[in-house]
């Protein structure tokens, strides 16, 4: 058994809606859906705002690489198209698998070039980080420490207070 975070983010189309049908596809193996925040683009500062949001989930079977082929199968359904010439531009829908854990809590370390877990970035990402202290208040980040500690300090505190909660907007399943 393996429990994984994924980030969600959507900047183009019926950004909710996208988040929503990730989460729907996800139902089966979804334990907790964060908040929704509108952030503005990170890497790339040329596209509209994002919706990001964090789930936890959890799989009797799955692998750190299933985690990704989900992830990806995902974003194809919602029309995900990768511009190779714009690593960080607009998309639809992104789903990031952050960080996965096995059936003890021990978080899953992964060096490769299609999935390196914990992912690499996450530490200086306030949209990925803000949302999963939602449904995790006590999490860690492997590698990196508390996430209460990682957004209270440089740089990701400054970047915090330009997220957006979007307490109205509801993306889990009825």
């Amino acid at each position: 058994m393996t429990r994984a975070v994924l980030s969600l983010g959507s900047n183009l189309g019926d950004r909710a809606a996208h988040l929503r049908s990730a989460v729907a596809a996800l139902e089966p193996v979804l334990l907790a859906v964060s908040g929704v925040y509108e952030t503005p683009p990170w890497g790339d500062t040329a596209q509209p705002p994002y919706l990001n949001a964090a789930v936890i989930a959890r799989d009797e079977a799955a692998t750190a690489r299933d985690w990704l082929d989900r992830a990806r199968s995902i974003e194809v359904a919602a029309g995900r198209e990768r511009d190779p010439d714009r690593r960080f531009g607009p998309r639809t829908l992104d789903v990031d698998v952050i960080a996965v854990f096995a059936a003890d809590g021990t978080p899953v370390v992964r060096d490769d070039p299609e999935l390196t877990l914990p992912h690499p970035r996450a530490h200086l990402r306030a949209f990925v980080l803000r949302p999963w202290i939602d449904i995790e208040p006590h999490a860690r980040l492997p590698g990196h420490g508390w996430l209460t500690d990682l957004l209270n300090a440089e740089p990701l505190a400054t970047d915090v207070r330009a997220l957006r909660p979007m307490p109205d907007l509801r993306i889990e399943s009825a």
